[in-house]
């Protein structure tokens, strides 16, 4: 199995998880709580990785700044991910959410002059057509 399979497949079945568990918790407690509880999460993962580098994380501050981009996206889109989860079916805001790598690719071809083959559009269109077929 290649190096990133094994890791992928992991993050898949969290992802899931964490679309299931996020509407059971905002089920139970509004989304603003549920926002706080899970981000206590994220600490607890964040402990056990600062144990993995020996509490010695890199430091070099281009990649400090995007890191903390990333968790604020992260955090962004947890929020309105919540409000969504509060408001509508699971299903659907599982679905469109999950159509976010098109947006990455989109900007990977402006940012960073990446090609977008043939195959990755049909994929994106199917995307689209699956989102307005499981939407109600």
């Amino acid at each position: 199995m290649q190096g990133w399979l094994t890791p992928s497949i992991i993050s898949l079945f969290s992802f899931g998880f964490w679309g299931l568990f996020s509407k059971l918790s905002v089920d139970y407690i509004d989304f603003k709580s549920a926002l706080i509880y899970q981000t206590i999460g994220v600490i607890v993962v964040a402990m056990i990785g600062l144990g993995m580098v020996d509490f010695k994380p890199a430091t070099a501050s281009k990649g400090i700044w995007f890191a903390v981009l990333t968790g604020l996206a992260y955090a962004l889109g947890c929020l309105f991910y919540f409000i969504a989860a509060s408001k509508g079916k699971i299903i659907t805001v599982v679905t469109l959410t999950a159509f976010y790598p098109s947006v990455t690719i989109l900007l990977s071809c402006v940012l960073f002059n990446e090609t977008i083959s043939v195959k990755k559009i049909i994929g994106m269109l199917f995307a689209i057509v699956a989102i307005f077929m499981i939407t109600d």
